[in-house]
């Protein structure tokens, strides 16, 4: 499986929804069904069990061997791989961080890693995010 960074604002095919806010809105329907694991050990579990479906990895990770081990076991099981620049980015999108009055997020935590085992409902983001890992 191909292990590129995502771009920020990179064009989706379709045209209508880049590939980061497809995978932030794929991500948060995944937790609505309870189809999303969070860091190392949750992800290490669901990747070698074969449940997983996405996977999605920080690029910013200060530990190779954390890396490599998502990475060999993604491409051991052909599980589909994505890159995101920032693990403060990730970690807000996986629900790991407080939401205030105005609807920001606060004290959000770093998640490095993240796989989707349900995706829950169909919809456009999911269509953007599987044409998009087929091109690759």
């Amino acid at each position: 499986m191909a292990d590129e960074a995502i771009q920020e604002g990179e064009a989706a095919p379709s045209g209508t929804m880049d590939v980061m806010t497809a995978l932030k809105e794929v991500l948060k329907k995944a937790m609505v069904v309870d189809g999303l694991k969070r860091g190392l050990h949750e992800c290490a579990k669901a990747l070698d069990q074969r449940s997983a479906q996405l996977c999605v990895l920080a690029a910013n990770v200060n530990e190779p061997a954390y890396t490599r081990l998502v990475e060999a076991l993604c491409a051991e099981h052909g599980i589909n791989l994505i890159k995101v620049p920032e693990n403060k980015q990730l970690g807000e999108w996986v629900g790991l961080c407080k939401i205030d009055k105005e609807g920001k997020a606060r004290k959000v935590v770093g998640c490095s890693c993240a796989v989707i085992t349900k995706f829950g409902e169909e919809s456009e983001a999911r269509q953007v995010l599987m044409e998009y890992l087929k091109k690759r």
